[in-house]
Formats: structure tokens, sequence, C-alpha cells
């Protein structure tokens, strides 16, 4: 049920930057979402499909990015994709890992008219 929450505050958050700009209406609104974030772009989209009726967002697309959950290597230091969340590294098997990517959940840009 958090999507609704963050989705009326994504929607929120464009009208006023859309209005700011002079727009008259949205076209697209471009998310970005971390596999490890914990949102459904499927949940957002539902939700904004209701909430965004009769608003200037009202027939705008939304796009969603998908951004893998990626770690780097505290003892090589390098970089790479985790997979199901195994904190070793493939490279030096190490277990010193820092979550770099994954957790992201943010308006990447805005199209209006």
């Amino acid at each position: 049920m958090h999507e609704f929450a963050i989705t009326q505050s994504m929607l929120e958050l464009v009208q006023e930057h859309a209005q700011q700009a002079g727009a008259s209406r949205i076209g697209r609104i471009n998310l970005v979402i971390g596999e490890l974030s914990g949102f459904v772009a499927e949940c957002m989209q539902f939700y904004f499909d209701d909430l965004s009726k009769g608003t200037m967002a009202e027939s705008a697309e939304l796009t969603f990015k998908s951004v893998p959950t990626t770690g780097r290597c505290r003892d090589c230091g390098r970089e790479f994709q985790m997979e199901e969340l195994d904190w070793m590294c493939p490279f030096c098997q190490g277990g010193n890992i820092q979550l770099i990517g994954g957790n992201e959940l943010f308006v990447e840009s805005i199209e209006v008219d």
C-alpha cells in the first residue's frame, strides 16, 4: 500500500514543477526504480491512473527504468551486479560488500506541453 502514498506525492511534485514551467499538460513521467526499493511499477501505474483523473497529468504515460542491485567490494574495489542478494564478491570471494545501487526511487524527468 506504500505505492499509493508515494504515487500521490510523485503526482503532486510533477504537477508543481509542470505549473512552474508554465505547462498545460504532462505528457510523460519518467521514473527510476531500484530492484531493492520495494516498489512495484504495476501498482504505481494502477494508483497513478486513478489519482491523475481530472489533473494535468490525466493522460500522461509513466515509464519505468529499473536499476539492478549493484555492489562494490571493499576488499578488491570491483563493482558488480548482485544476484539474489549474494553478498559475496564474484571476483575475490570477499564478503565486505557496499551496496551502491538498487534502492533508488525518483522522478528522472517529465515531459510537458
